[in-house]
């Protein structure tokens, strides 16, 4: 691993590059930034020599913690269009803390090629399940149903600490799904994010602490540095992507949503077969 501070320096370019993206997709897209973070820094954590055992878990933790300050910016952003449906973020916020914070806790009980799988699978899955009206078709009718509510932001708080976002890629098409229009579901999902990504942080801290061979300056998976380098660009970056988004049509962003999604998908299901 470099011994100089010289070496560091292609590092932190690399993650500033990551963050100032990450801030205009998650205004752009309301997925708080984690599946352009998780896989770009899996990538740099590896150029960087660090173990794999604990890269992808360290991505991960790092992506929820960076995700708090991107999707408040990018929350209060679409807020102030109005685009934030408070009646959804009551409805959903105990429940998607809870099992938040049982993702991040249970992290570590994952081995990383299980993790980039859990990645790859979930957010193919979503991109077809937003490219296709299947989903809004079935569950319009049952938007309103408390239980149904509950199950979706459990599910969601769940998954999404395993694959470190901030819910949004899950979120979004679900509310789209519930009738909500694109722009509302966006904002509303970065909202979400922010519910979703303090507990799971804390859950990787905890469940990452004592750890060997994690990067230096990390609290348990949490990445220090990182965290540092990402979250200041992308909350730079975030009401870009807020301006951009409420400039493009509806169907646009839907479908630039699911090819997206595809793409990344596809790499980390690549990841997790032949490493």
């Amino acid at each position: 691993m470099p011994e100089t501070l010289l070496a560091y320096l292609p590092f932190a370019a690399g993650l500033a590059a990551t963050g100032a993206i990450t801030g205009v997709m998650a205004g752009l897209l309301g997925i708080g930034g984690g599946i352009v973070m998780v896989p770009a820094m899996v990538l740099a954590y590896g150029i960087m020599g660090f173990d794999p055992a604990v890269t992808m878990h360290v991505a991960l933790a790092t992506s929820l913690a960076v995700i708090i300050p991107t999707g408040a910016r990018s929350a209060m952003a679409h807020d102030s269009r109005g685009a934030v449906d408070r009646d959804i973020l009551r409805r959903w916020a105990l429940w998607i803390v809870i099992f938040a914070l049982v993702g991040g806790l249970t992290a570590r009980l994952y081995p990383a090629e299980v993790l980039k799988a859990i990645f790859g699978v979930a957010v193919l899955f979503i991109a077809l399940n937003l490219a296709l009206p299947i989903q809004r078709m079935l569950m319009e009718k049952v938007a309103g149903v408390p239980m149904v509510n509950r199950i979706s932001a459990s599910i969601i708080g769940y998954i999404s600490a395993l694959m470190g976002v901030g819910g949004g890629a899950f979120s979004v098409p679900t509310l789209v799904a519930f009738g909500l229009p694109m722009h509302t579901a966006v904002g509303t999902g970065s909202a979400l994010g922010v519910l979703l990504a303090i507990p799971a942080a804390l859950g990787y801290a905890i469940s990452g602490w004592g750890v060997a061979g994690v990067p230096p300056l990390s609290v348990g998976y949490v990445n220090l540095p990182s965290l540092v380098v990402l979250g200041a660009v992308s909350v730079l970056t975030a009401p870009i992507g807020v301006a951009i988004a409420h400039r493009l049509d509806g169907r646009v962003l839907r479908l630039g949503f699911a090819a997206f999604q595809v793409v990344v998908g596809l790499r980390m299901l690549s990841e997790a077969v032949f490493g």
